[in-house]
């Protein structure tokens, strides 16, 4: 199905065809079923003057003589059957024989019946009911078998009486017109009310559609249908839900632009100084190249952490994430980090148990980084820096303790917010915000907490405990 009939399939054509196409299925089933019992009700009637008609023949026979000997005799004026002929319409004939089928009065070239009496026949006579052809014509037949006794005889007669079908045909289209036109009627009915009650039904559709369109570009705040139906707010409540995502999403990107612009904006001013300095000849030119080496590798790095800190964002608005082995990123980035450990001469110990969280390696790698980074940047040369890693069955904990100075809780309370640094020449203040947002898109939580012994700060902990995965299924990735 090509994008343009989805786009425009109607809501309302499928409730009406839904609605309308099995009502008119059941009324045509309906009037066909009801024009075939009124026509078996119609055949019923005619046939009893039929059947009337042959006994009213059976009263003008007469017999003489005994079983084969019988003679049957027959008085019948045409007159009499002409009571039983409706409107001219039609016509009637019969034909009296005996069993043997001679003939004793009537139409000869009337078709002899051959037939048997049903075991149950409608009527308290022997009489069966057929349809036959005469004269090119259709008709319906009647047949009594009629004894017939006298003071001089015993006999059987048999007495057909033959009806054409003019009467019955015209009657049955009769009811059939003002049966299709009453159904007709009714289905217009039917259709007016279904369409009256669609239309009303999907009003508050096309008022939120015409209330979507006339809102101002870029307008996202929630939608407003205190009236709309019960069946509808789940579509508000996530059109509302998907807005307030966009609206985060705009917030974000927007205060991305203006801190990019904002931090950026002073390395490069630096640089563009060293570069005009350099040029007029005020430094040196090795050490003009080595304060533009610095401005450089400070601009990288504040973009790098400024593009992590966008990425965060970007992992946080996709779903299901895999499963990925803490223990296994957390001593990839020990690794990673010993010349810088080693060149501190710091004493470095680290404890992993094996730790399942539902996250993209990559968020994992960079948590790891940054803390570690922080924390041998902050310990002092010499000290003793150690990594803690363990579940307790609920969550994973990730400790490092450093024997550092600690922080105060002034500093403690922004340091996870952008460009927040303790100490601006040694960092741009965006490593523990990377951090702070990687642990809220894991539902976890991070802290910093000075370690004290006595009335002495002994150094700081930072610590992140982050959310067990569900249990696994067969389904479930492991990075």
């Amino acid at each position: 199905m090509s994008q343009d009939s989805v786009r425009h399939h109607s809501l309302r054509r499928r409730l009406l065809l839904g609605i309308l196409l099995p009502v008119a299925l059941f009324i045509g089933f309906n009037t066909w079923s009801l024009y075939h019992q009124t026509l078996a009700s119609l055949n019923t009637a005619y046939d009893r003057t039929l059947l009337a008609s042959a006994k009213s023949i059976s009263e003008q026979l007469d017999v003489k003589g005994f079983d084969d000997t019988a003679q049957l005799r027959a008085i019948v004026p045409y007159s009499a059957l002409e009571a039983f002929e409706a409107d001219n319409q039609s016509q009637m004939f019969y034909r009296v024989s005996t069993l043997k089928g001679e003939i004793v009065s009537g139409f000869e070239d009337l078709p002899m019946w051959h037939g048997s009496i049903p075991a149950r026949p409608p009527y308290a006579a022997l009489v069966d009911f057929y349809d036959d052809r005469f004269r090119d014509r259709d008709v319906r037949v009647a047949v009594l078998l009629q004894p017939v006794a006298s003071s001089q005889g015993r006999a059987m007669a048999v007495i057909q009486v033959a009806e054409t079908l003019e009467v019955r045909e015209t009657l049955a289209l009769q009811i059939l017109r003002n049966t299709l036109l009453r159904q007709a009627l009714l289905i217009a009915v039917i259709a007016f009310t279904v369409v009256l009650v669609v239309q009303r039904a999907t009003q508050p559709v096309r008022q939120l559609s015409q209330q979507l369109q006339a809102r101002r570009e870029g307008d996202l705040s929630p939608i407003a249908a205190p009236l709309a139906p019960r069946e509808l707010q789940p579509l508000v409540d996530a059109t509302n839900e998907v807005m307030q995502r966009l609206r985060h999403l705009l917030r974000h990107q927007k205060r991305f632009v203006r801190d990019a612009s904002h931090q950026l904006r002073t390395p490069l001013a630096v640089l563009k100084t060293q570069v005009q300095s350099a040029l007029r000849g005020d430094v040196e030119p090795q050490q003009a190249l080595h304060e533009i080496s610095d401005t450089v590798d400070r601009a990288t790095q504040l973009a790098n952490q400024m593009l992590a800190l966008a990425k965060v964002e970007q992992l946080r608005q996709q779903s299901a994430p895999p499963t990925t082995r803490f223990d296994d990123i957390l001593r990839a980035v020990a690794l990673e980090i010993s010349p810088l450990i080693a060149q501190r001469d710091l004493d470095f110990g680290i404890h992993t148990e094996p730790a399942l969280v539902q996250s993209h390696e990559w968020m994992l790698r960079e948590l790891s980084r940054n803390l570690l980074h922080n924390a041998v940047r902050h310990a002092p040369p010499g000290s003793e820096l150690t990594v803690d890693l363990r579940s307790d069955g609920r969550h994973v904990a990730l400790t490092i303790s450093d024997h550092g100075p600690g922080i105060d809780d002034e500093l403690a309370a922004r340091l996870f917010q952008p460009f927040s640094a303790g100490d601006v020449r040694t960092g741009s203040g965006l490593g523990l915000a990377i951090c702070h947002e990687i642990v809220q898109a894991l539902e976890g939580s991070i802290a910093l907490t000075n370690r004290v012994q006595g009335h002495k700060v002994t150094g700081l902990d930072a610590i992140v405990r982050l959310p067990l995965p569900a249990p696994l299924t067969d389904s479930t990735p492991v990075a």
